[in-house]
Parts: C-alpha cells; structure tokens; sequence
C-alpha cells in the first residue's frame, strides 16, 4: 500500500489538518484529566479537578492577585531577555565573523554556559538583592552565554560566496557585515531568539520560586506550603499558555519578516 503524502517523511502538511491534529491532542489530554479526576482515581490534593483550577483562577482574577503577579512577571522577562538579547547578539556577530575574536571569546562563554543556573540563585540574591535586579540577572545569566553561541553558529552558516562576492565589491569590513552578513543570519539569529525566549521563562519561575514577592513563581511557592494544588496547577498551565502565545507570536512575525528569504518554519 501507497503511505498518504501527509505521512511521508519531509512531506507539506495542510494547515487545516495540522490545526485539527492540535486541538485534538490538547482536548484528548483534557478529557483525560476530566476523568481522572471525575472517577476518583487521583486525589484532589495530587491533581485537581479542572473545575476546581478554573474556580481558582476566576478567584484570583477577580479579587486582582492573578492580574498583579501576570504584570510582574511579563515585566521582569521583557526586560531580562532585552538586556541578554541586546548583549548576545553584536557579540554572537562578532565572534561569528572574526576568528580572533572567537578565540579570546568563544572559550570564556562555553565555560560559563555549562555552570547550572540554579546555582547563581544565591549569589545573585548576595549581589543585587531579592528586587527585580536579581530577575534580570538570573534571566541574563540562564540566556546570555547560550545565545551568543547560538548566534555565532547562525553568522557561520552565511555562505562563504557572499562574502566573497562583497569582497570583490571592494567593500570594507564594517558593510560586508552590516550589508551581506547580519541581514544573511537575521533569519537564523530571530530563531535563535524564539528559542532561548523560551528559557528565559523558566529562568524566571526559577528566581521568582526562591526570591520574590510577587509574580507567577512566588505565587506557586506560597501555594505549596498551604497545600492549594489548584493555585499550583492553575499557575503551571498559565505560564505554558504564555510561553505557547510568545513563540507563536515570533514564529508568526518570521515569516512575515523574512518571507523573502523562504523562513516558513
């Protein structure tokens, strides 16, 4: 028997279908949890019902505790990632573009990338504090040194025929990367930032579970220790729905951005 286009490996899917495939995963995990649930075959106190989650949720809209904690938490991840990504990325160019400056760099960032985050947390607290300083910086720290690299490989990828074209040119250094080079990596580099926004998340949840006094992170720890699972649920839910919205956001400006270089990913 012939296998389906759809099912092929490398084959174009219908955007129709792969939208049904989605929600169809999304509802089956649903109706699960429903049962589960339902049925009594988990306790309340190990997983709620998603009744009991939305109920939560509706309480802390309402009274404005889940509204607080969404606003400082969306505040302290735009200006964290910025500040990483605006470092990361002429670093990641320069390294990627200039072997001298790959070697004095590049060695540096893949020896600090690989310490654990998690163990920054009480460093970063000794230096700059439980305010949002040490977000920014937990943040910076877990997205930084892996963007530079990420952004150094995607300037290596730009063909080597291009910047030998704008040599022949005649073109000085400095066009050849603001001209050929970065707009050549853009695509890849805009990847790179869909991708550690992702991290950036979780960076933040991490500080905000240690050191904080607002945010969806201190809200899930306060929950923990008066045993509120459907705070905790509720919360975990909420921040893998925004992590799910920022990246398809990005994923939906790239291909409008850089239609002209095929970026349909």
């Amino acid at each position: 028997m012939r296998r389906r286009p759809s099912t092929r490996v490398g084959a174009p899917r219908a955007r129709g279908r792969g939208r049904g495939i989605c929600v169809g995963v999304f509802f089956g995990l649903g109706l699960a949890w429903w049962a589960a649930t339902g049925l009594g075959l988990v306790k309340p106190i190990f997983l709620p019902s998603p009744g009991s989650v939305v109920t939560q949720l509706g309480k802390l809209s309402g009274d404005g505790t889940l509204w607080l904690d969404l606003r400082t938490s969306i505040y302290r991840i735009s200006v964290g990632f910025l500040i990483a990504s605006a470092l990361a990325i002429p670093i990641g160019v320069l390294i990627g573009s200039f072997r001298t400056w790959e070697a004095a760099i590049e060695p540096l960032v893949d020896f600090i990338r690989y310490m654990p985050v998690v163990a920054f947390v009480p460093l970063s607290i000794l230096w700059s504090g439980t305010g949002d300083a040490q977000k920014f910086l937990i943040i910076f720290i877990g997205t930084f040194f892996q963007q530079v690299l990420m952004i150094m490989d995607n300037v290596k990828r730009v063909p080597a025929d291009f910047i030998g074209l704008g040599r022949t040119l005649g073109l000085p250094d400095r066009r050849i990367l603001t001209r050929i080079v970065v707009p050549s990596a853009l695509p890849g580099i805009w990847d790179t930032l869909r991708i550690s926004l992702g991290w950036a998340w979780t960076w933040l949840v991490l500080a905000e579970l240690v050191a904080a006094t607002s945010g969806l992170g201190y809200r899930i720890t306060v929950s923990q220790r008066y045993f509120q699972t459907n705070t905790i649920i509720g919360y975990i839910l909420l921040l893998g729905v925004l992590g799910l919205i920022t990246d398809q956001v990005m994923k939906a400006l790239g291909k409008v951005l850089f239609r002209q270089e095929g970026h349909v990913q």
